[in-house]
């Protein structure tokens, strides 16, 4: 006796349909299954490199060399979107409360990525909950400058004339929390002098600012300055390095000076959402490092007075943590504030 005889005329034709019918749901579940195990690839669109200071900025300079290389590397162009404002918090900010699908980031420096945590009272992110490091990119000393007017030709001379006009001279800076900010006030602490504070969305306007007569000194960072000190409308008096910097040998440091514990490095670094997978965090970590260690990027940021690093997400992300504790303890010193 057959199996295929004892089922009867009508029962053949609906197991062929139940069997289809049972076909089609493990065909769904494995492309299903298909779609979450192979996600799509990245990246397949543009990404954004938001960095929170004006064109001509020094973080707007490096970020457009990293992108040059970036972009053929991941496939797919990179923008540049300056945005500046809030001594770099409103660009950063940004990229925290962006969508953590690796086509936002973010290049910024120590104020947004740490110091403003402990500077300001109340932020719209904090850039340890809600950035995820991905590469610290590179360094470079502060210098300090001064207008040639004021015919001074030593940090002894800058500081004399301070004390003989309290109050009376202006400085500027890239911002509350910034490098150039912080290190002022550790200098005036250091010092004993009275100088008003006057922020600025970016280097170039504080350069601008000097040579204007609207402010009398600043710490800035060589990139932006170095033509204007060639050209002699800018003076040069010392760095913030603790030894002679390898960019700018021939200029004194602070430590030098007579002050040494003014100190202080302008570090520039790639962010992203915090939520961006761990995947594409370590992509971009591996394409950073690879294009900031490559001897022709090496030579364009040297160029302008920046040393490459080329860290990994941990490296940065140490950096961040040991800035606030060392500048958390200045602003508290100081009296500094985002005001």
């Amino acid at each position: 006796m057959s199996f295929r005889g004892a089922e009867g005329p009508e029962e053949s034709p609906r197991r062929r349909r139940s069997l289809a019918a049972l076909g089609m749901t493990l065909l769904a579940f494995v492309w299903a299954t298909n779609v979450v195990a192979q996600p799509t690839r990245w990246p397949s669109r543009p990404i954004h490199l938001i960095v929170p200071f004006p064109a001509g900025s020094s973080p707007d300079l490096v970020a457009r060399i990293l992108t040059e290389k970036l972009a053929p590397a991941l496939g797919q162009p990179v923008v540049v979107e300056n945005r500046p404002g809030a001594g770099g918090n409103l660009g950063t900010g940004l990229v925290a409360k962006a969508a953590p699908d690796g086509y936002t980031l973010g290049f910024s420096i120590p104020g947004p990525l740490a110091v403003n945590s402990v500077l300001y009272k109340k932020m719209e992110y904090d850039p340890f909950k809600d950035l995820a490091p991905v590469c610290l990119v590179a360094a470079s000393p502060n210098v300090l400058v001064v207008d040639p007017k004021l015919d001074i030709d030593s940090v002894r001379q800058l500081v004399a004339l301070a004390k003989s006009q309290p109050g009376k001279l202006n400085y500027g800076s890239v911002g509350n929390g910034s490098a150039s900010h912080l290190t002022m006030e550790l200098f005036k602490e250091a010092a004993g002098i009275e100088l008003v504070h006057v922020p600025y969305p970016g280097s170039p306007q504080v350069n601008a600012a000097i040579l204007s007569g609207q402010i009398a000194a600043g710490f800035v960072v060589p990139a932006t300055a170095m033509p204007l000190i060639q050209s002699g409308r800018l003076k040069a008096l010392a760095v913030t390095s603790s030894v002679r910097s390898v960019v700018l040998p021939e200029y004194p440091t602070l430590v030098e000076s007579g002050y040494p514990e003014v100190v202080s490095t302008a570090w520039q670094g790639v962010v992203a959402p915090v939520s961006t997978p761990r995947p594409i965090i370590e992509r971009l970590s591996r394409e950073l490092i690879a294009i900031v260690r490559s001897d022709d990027v090496r030579d364009k940021m040297m160029r302008l007075y920046f040393q490459p690093i080329g860290s990994s997400p941990a490296g940065l992300a140490n950096l961040m943590r040991s800035e606030v504790q060392r500048w958390g303890k200045v602003i508290r010193k100081t009296g500094a504030t985002a005001d």
